[in-house]
């Protein structure tokens, strides 16, 4: 499956910030050939941990996500769906 790594990470990462592990689904949809995006969905109370302030914790989880994905030779981006 392509973006299985980014899948595996994403979710380990997200599954330390947020509080109700429960609630944690981490879905990947190809975007393309080589272009992966992981969709992140979290509890309502969640959600402000996983972007964190200014955005910093979502854009260091998109980091990871594209170190992740350059293993695979992919692109990859990370969405934080409602």
């Amino acid at each position: 499956m392509k973006g299985e790594i980014v899948h595996k990470v994403v979710e380990y990462v997200s599954g330390e910030i947020v509080s109700d592990r429960d609630e944690l689904s981490v879905t990947i949809v190809e975007e393309g050939p080589d272009e992966v995006v992981a969709e992140v969905r979290t509890a309502k109370g969640d959600m402000g941990r996983v972007i964190g302030r200014r955005g910093r914790v979502a854009k260091a989880i998109r980091t990871v996500a594209q170190a992740a994905a350059d293993e695979e030779g992919l692109e990859a981006g990370v969405e934080f769906v409602d």
